[in-house]
């Protein structure tokens, strides 16, 4: 996981088994960083309250999270990433 900071928008790039996702890097629960949490094959864990976010839909798996983070999507193109924000 790395942090990525465009103009005002705070991202998280993830890559989870070989697939590269992008998404907002703060919980929409504390605004705790993503990029501090804990990735796993559910998806990245908030590293304040342990919410798990899905990196495909940016649903929140497990209270006490409830509002979903936005997902961007991504293009790679000759080892480059592109991020749609």
């Amino acid at each position: 996981m790395i942090s990525v900071d465009v103009e005002e928008k705070k991202l998280l790039i993830t890559n989870l088994g070989g697939r590269i996702y992008a998404t907002d890097r703060i919980c929409t629960h504390a605004e705790a960083d993503l990029s501090t949490g804990f990735l796993s094959s559910e998806g990245v864990r908030c590293p304040l309250h342990l919410s798990v976010f899905n990196l495909e839909n940016g649903e929140s798996l497990n209270p006490p999270a409830e509002i979903p983070i936005k997902i961007y999507n991504v293009k790679i193109d000759d080892k480059e990433i592109y991020v749609e924000v």
